[in-house]
C-alpha cells in the first residue's frame, strides 16, 4: 500500500456500529463485465429456464385447471451420486426431486423478474404472470401453497419437514414474488406469499399449540427476511428469527415429527442431524458440517437476523465456522462441498480436485453468506471471499452465452465433463441465473449515514441518505484492469461516509479524492478505506488497485496439492485447458521462477486476459512401453497459457488443471 500525506477530510474511522443493507436490484445498473453476464442471462437463461421447467412437466403440477400429472419423476432409492439435494429419505426409504418444483418455479420467477427489469420481454412476462395466476387458483383458503402436497401427496402436509422440502418452497416462492413485485410492480404474486407466509407463522412458533419446527432444508429464514424488508412487516422477521433460534433445540423436533408419523426416528438415510446442521442448536456450532447448500443458507439467515437484530451471540459462532471454512474445507475457487455423496463436506482438508463435486448452487449460496456478513458493517475478509465465489466458483457454472450449466465444478478434468442443458434436479440453472441477474445488489452496502462499495466495476448506483436522492457512477474495466474512478452526485450537498474496499490481493494501492492523494493507511479499517465528507454534486474518487499476479500454494495438509501451484491475476484464479497447451495436462510443470506474463485478449472468450510462461512438460515419445522405469522421464520446454477458471468448457472439449506440478 502506498504511503501518502492524508487528506484533510479523513482520519482513523471508527469500526461501523450501523447495519448495512443491500441496494434493491433496480437502484443498480451494471455494465461492462457484469452487465454482458447479465445481458446473457436476460436473452437467453430465464426464457430457457421457463422452457426447461415447461418440458419438465413442472407447469402441470401447478396448474389447478388440469388433471394432476401424478408422479413424474418416479421414486426411487437413492444411489451414492445422488444423495443430498436428491437422497433425503422419503416414505419407504424412496425419494423423488419433484416434491421440490415449487422451488424451481421461485427461482425462475426470480430469475425472469430481474431479467425483465434488465430488458423488457413481454413475452416471458405474460408467461410468468400466468404461471402466477396458476399459483393464485392453487392457494387454500387458508392460504396454505404446496403443489406437491396439493396436487401429489394430499393430506400430508407439514407431516415431514426433515426430507420434504415443504418450508424451502415456500421461501424460494417469497423470494422470487419479493424480486417479481421489485422489477415490475406488480404484487399479486407478493399478496400470495404474504397469505401464505402468515398462514406458516400461524402454525410455527413458540406459543403454544403450534408446532416447534422448521425446515430440513434452510432456506426460509433468508426469504422471511427479505419479505419483511419489503412490506415493513416485522412478523416475518419474527419468524425468520424463530426459524433460526429454534433449530437443534431439544427434544429434537425431526425425532417427534417421524415418531408422529409412524417412523423410525433412525431411519434416516444420512444418519446424522450434521447432514441438515440441526445437530445443535445454531449458536453453538463451531464446525461447517453436512449438505453444503443448506449450511450456506442456514448461515446466510442467521447473518440477517444477526444484523437486524444486533445479535452478537450469532455474530461470534458465525465468525467460529466461517473461520472453519476458511481454513479447512474451501476450494481456492471459492468452490465448496467435495463429497457427492452427501453433496456437501467430509473432513478437514480433503479437496480432491477430479471428484471435486463444489455444488454451483454452494458457491452462489457462499456469495449469500459472505454477502450477509457484510451487514453487519465493511469487513474485507467477508467482501474479498464473496468476490473470489462470485468471480470463479460460482459463474463457472454458467456458459458465457447463458445456455448451459455446470452442477458440478472441478479443478480437474481429464476431457469428461462438460455443462449440461439440463439435470434431474435442477436447483442449479436457476440459482445461478437468479444470482447473475441481481449482481447489482452486491455491488454496494447503504447504512444511515454511510455506502459501502464492496465491489467494482462499470455501474450506476441510485439511493437516499441522509434526505439526499445520490446517484454514483463507477467506470472501471474490472476485473481486467485495477482503475476504479467513481463520481459522486447528489442532489443537494449531503455528509456520509464513503468505504471502498482494498482487496487483500492488491499489493498496491492509491486513493485520491477529487485529485488529492488519501493516506490508505490511516483510512482504512477492516479492509475499507473510509472517507467522510460532504459530498457534491461532481466529487470525484479514484482508487488505483495493482492487479497483481500470484502464485497460491495450499495448506500442506491438503494432500492432492502437495507440490502444486494454482495461478491468480487480480479476484480471478486462472486454469489450464487442453486446446491451449495440448493434451496431458498432468504433465505440466510450472518453475517457480517462471515469470507470469498477463496478456489482453480481446478476442477469446468474450474478452479476458490470459497468463502465460515457460514451463517444462515430461515427455512420453521416448518412454517406450513400460511401465516404470528406474531413470526420470525427459523434460521438453513449453509455454503455459492460462484462462480464467470460468470460462473453461465455452470451447472444444478437452482436459483441464487448476493446480499445476511445481518444478
Amino acid at each position: 500500500m502506498t504511503a501518502s500525506q492524508p487528506a484533510k477530510e479523513t482520519s482513523t474511522p471508527a469500526r461501523p456500529k450501523l447495519a448495512f443493507r443491500p441496494l434493491p436490484v433496480p437502484q443498480v445498473d451494471v455494465r461492462g463485465f457484469w452487465g454482458d453476464r447479465v445481458d446473457a442471462v436476460a436473452a437467453r437463461t430465464a426464457g430457457i429456464l421457463y422452457d426447461r421447467c415447461v418440458e419438465a412437466r413442472m407447469l402441470e403440477q401447478i396448474d389447478p385447471d388440469r388433471p394432476s400429472p401424478g408422479i413424474v419423476i418416479p421414486f426411487h432409492s437413492p444411489s451414492p451420486d445422488e444423495a443430498g439435494e436428491q437422497g433425503a429419505e422419503f416414505t419407504g426409504s424412496t425419494v423423488t426431486t419433484q416434491m421440490f418444483w415449487d422451488s424451481d418455479w421461485g427461482k425462475t420467477i426470480e430469475t425472469a423478474a430481474y431479467s425483465l427489469y434488465r430488458r423488457r420481454n413481454s413475452e416471458l412476462e405474460k408467461k410468468i404472470d400466468a404461471v402466477i395466476e396458476m399459483y393464485e387458483k392453487l392457494q387454500q383458503e387458508d392460504g396454505y401453497l404446496s403443489s406437491w402436497y396439493q396436487r401429489i401427496q394430499p393430506g400430508l402436509r407439514w407431516t415431514n419437514l426433515r426430507d420434504c422440502h415443504e418450508l424451502y418452497c415456500a421461501g424460494h416462492l417469497i423470494e422470487g414474488a419479493v424480486a417479481y413485485y421489485q422489477a415490475t410492480g406488480k404484487r399479486k404474486l407478493l399478496d400470495i406469499m404474504c397469505r401464505y407466509a402468515d398462514h406458516i407463522a400461524s402454525m410455527f412458533g413458540p406459543e403454544p399449540g403450534k408446532k416447534k419446527g422448521y425446515c430440513g432444508h434452510e432456506e426460509i429464514e433468508l426469504a422471511l427476511v427479505k419479505l419483511a424488508r419489503a412490506t415493513g412487516e416485522k412478523k416475518y422477521m419474527e419468524l425468520a428469527k424463530y426459524f433460526i433460534d429454534q433449530r437443534g433445540q431439544q427434544p429434537h423436533y425431526f425425532d417427534e415429527e417421524a415418531r408422529a408419523r409412524g417412523a423410525d426416528p433412525k431411519a434416516y438415510h444420512f444418519k446424522t442431524y450434521e447432514y441438515n446442521q440441526s445437530h445443535k442448536p445454531v449458536r453453538e456450532q463451531d464446525k461447517v458440517v453436512g449438505h453444503a447448500v443448506r449450511a450456506m443458507y442456514l448461515y446466510s439467515g442467521m447473518a440477517d437476523i444477526a444484523t437486524e437484530y444486533g445479535d452478537d451471540t450469532l455474530r461470534v459462532a458465525l465468525d467460529r465456522l466461517w473461520d472453519d471454512l476458511m481454513t479447512k474445507s474451501l476450494y481456492v475457487t471459492g468452490g465448496l462441498g467435495p463429497s457427492a455423496h452427501n453433496e456437501g463436506f467430509t473432513s478437514d482438508y480433503d479437496l480432491p480436485n477430479e471428484t471435486a463435486y463444489a455444488e454451483t448452487c454452494a458457491s452462489v449460496g457462499l456469495v449469500f453468506w459472505a454477502s450477509r456478513m457484510l451487514g453487519m458493517g465493511p469487513n474485507a475478509r467477508y467482501a474479498d471471499m464473496m468476490e473470489r465465489a462470485l468471480y470463479n466458483g460460482s459463474i463457472s457454472g454458467l456458459s458465457l452465452d447463458g445456455s448451459l450449466f455446470f452442477y458440478e465444478n472441478p479443478l480437474e478434468s481429464r476431457g469428461g465433463h462438460h455443462r449440461w442443458k439440463w439435470h434431474r434436479c435442477p436447483c442449479c440453472p436457476p440459482n445461478i441465473g437468479r444470482m447473475v441477474a441481481s449482481i447489482g445488489s452486491y455491488f454496494y452496502g447503504l447504512a444511515d449515514d454511510a455506502l459501502a462499495v464492496h465491489l467494482y466495476g462499470d455501474s450506476t448506483a441510485r439511493f437516499e441518505i441522509a434526505g439526499r436522492q445520490v446517484t454514483l457512477v463507477q467506470t472501471s474495466n474490472y476485473p481486467w484492469d485495477g482503475a476504479v474512478a467513481i463520481e459522486v452526485g447528489p442532489e443537494a450537498p449531503v455528509a456520509f461516509t464513503l468505504h471502498l474496499r482494498v482487496p487483500s490481493w492488491s499489493r498496491k494501492a492509491a486513493l485520491r479524492v477529487n485529485g488529492k492523494l488519501v493516506d490508505l493507511e490511516a483510512a482504512t479499517v477492516d479492509g475499507y478505506a473510509a472517507i467522510r465528507r460532504e459530498w457534491r454534486q461532481g466529487d470525484k474518487v479514484e482508487l488505483d488497485l495493482e492487479m497483481s499476479m500470484a502464485r497460491l500454494f495450499a495448506n500442506p495438509q491438503v494432500r492432492q496439492d502437495i507440490g502444486r501451484v494454482a495461478l491468480a491475476r487480480g479476484p480471478l484464479i486462472y486454469c489450464v485447458e487442453e486446446t491451449d497447451n495440448g493434451g496431458g495436462l498432468h504433465r505440466i510443470a510450472l518453475p517457480r521462477e517462471a515469470r507470469l506474463e498477463a496478456r489482453k485478449e480481446p478476442n477469446l472468450l468474450g474478452g479476458i486476459v490470459t497468463l502465460s510462461a515457460i514451463g517444462s512438460r515430461a515427455e512420453t515419445e521416448k518412454w517406450g512401453h513400460d511401465l516404470y522405469r528406474s531413470e526420470p522421464p525427459a523434460a521438453e520446454e513449453t509455454t503455459v497459457r492460462a484462462i480464467p477458471y470460468f470460462a473453461w468448457d465455452n470451447r472444444e472439449p478437452g482436459e483441464m488443471l487448476v493446480w499445476l506440478r511445481e518444478g
